[in-house]
Parts: structure tokens; sequence; C-alpha cells
């Protein structure tokens, strides 16, 4: 409760009203650090072109994936990328979503969220602990079985991708490329599924149980 009480002052104070703002102007006032190396003309280069774009920068070589009035997705190195995304708040403003991923063999992704001023927010405001834990049936006695199961080495990155034309945050441990098939075996008895999706609804994600 404090942890959202204190989202939202910031929210109210510093938030630009949604309306009139669109992916392409945040992403040109984007803080440096958070894209380190991509220089204001970089920026231009790769927004103006309606396609696919790929511009040379001081760290090699950056391109556009996806890109419309809400949602930016480009990759910024062989193995990682970075999307951006406008979420709607009530009252008629937004706040933005940033997901980092790298992919070196098995992806993992990190998830902070922005005012459109870009004054980093507490994640607990808008988000529910991301953990391997969430993918698991938790039995009621906590066995040693499940102990063991959630315990075993390399099933912790967990990848988190948005569709470019909605809200949903698709999850996805990864766990089948680091593990035998012993060992999953001993974890399929607990898993639930290996993707979920988030919701995003009020102000807040929320698991969505999908079939």
């Amino acid at each position: 409760m404090k942890t959202k009480f204190i989202n939202l002052l910031l929210l109210l104070s510093l938030s630009a009203v949604a309306t009139g703002q669109n992916i392409t102007d945040l992403f040109r006032t984007m803080p440096p650090a958070l894209l380190p190396g991509i220089s204001e003309s970089n920026k231009t280069m790769l927004l103006v072109d309606s396609g696919n774009t790929s511009v040379p920068y001081s760290l090699g070589e950056i391109s556009k994936v996806a890109h419309d009035r809400e949602f930016l997705h480009i990759r910024t190195s062989a193995a990682g990328d970075l999307q951006l995304k406008i979420l709607p708040l009530p009252g008629d403003s937004a706040i933005i979503c940033l997901i980092q991923t790298v992919c070196a063999g098995i992806c993992d992704s990190r998830i902070t969220f922005f005012t459109t001023e870009w004054v980093k927010l507490d994640p607990l405001g808008f988000l529910p602990t991301i953990s391997k834990e969430i993918f698991f049936i938790s039995p009621e006695n906590h066995s040693d079985n499940y102990k063991y199961a959630v315990s075993l080495p390399d099933i912790y990155p967990i990848s988190a991708r948005f569709d470019k034309a909605g809200t949903d945050l698709l999850l996805k441990l990864h766990y089948r490329e680091r593990l035998t098939e012993e060992q999953m075996a001993e974890i399929n008895p607990y898993l639930k599924n290996d993707s979920l999706f988030l919701h995003w609804k009020n102000g807040s994600f929320r698991e969505e149980m999908r079939r």
C-alpha cells in the first residue's frame, strides 16, 4: 500500500497527460544511461523511417523491429533488445514500461517503470514479484520434493515480451535449455506452465490464465 501511494504521488506530480504523447517523443527524451552510446541523430534516423531501420552507433548497430504510437521494439546488439510501451492509467495519464532483454544462450529480462518525465517508479506498485515460484504449483506442505525441484540450477532466467498490439505481458521461464531429462522429470509435477500472461488492468499487471 505504501509503495502504491508513493507511486501515485509521483505520477500526480510528474506524469504528463497521455493525450498527445507517443512513443517517438518519449524515446527521444529517454535518458542516455538507459541506452548508452546512441546519439540524438541516431534516434532520429531510427525513428524517421516507417520500415525496419538499422543505423550504426558507437557500440555497433541498432535496428528497429516494431514501432507504432505506443510501442517501440529495437534490437541493440546481436544478443540484446529493448521494448518500450506506454501503459494507460486511470484518469487519462500514463507510465512507461521498459523491458531490456539479453539472450546469451538463455533469455533474461529486466522490467522497469517510469513516469513520462523518466522518473523511475517502484515496480511493486505495478507488477507482482517476478520469480520462478510463480510458474510452480506449491504444495501446502512445501514438500522436500518441491523444494528440490524449484532449487534445481539454471531454471531462474525469465524473459518478458509485449505484444505490439496490446498491453498483455508474456513471461517465459527458461529452464529446458540447461536441465537434463531427469531434472525436468523432477520439475514437471509442480510446473503450472513455462509461460504465463500478465494482463494490464486499472494500473497494474495481474496474472491471466490462458488455455
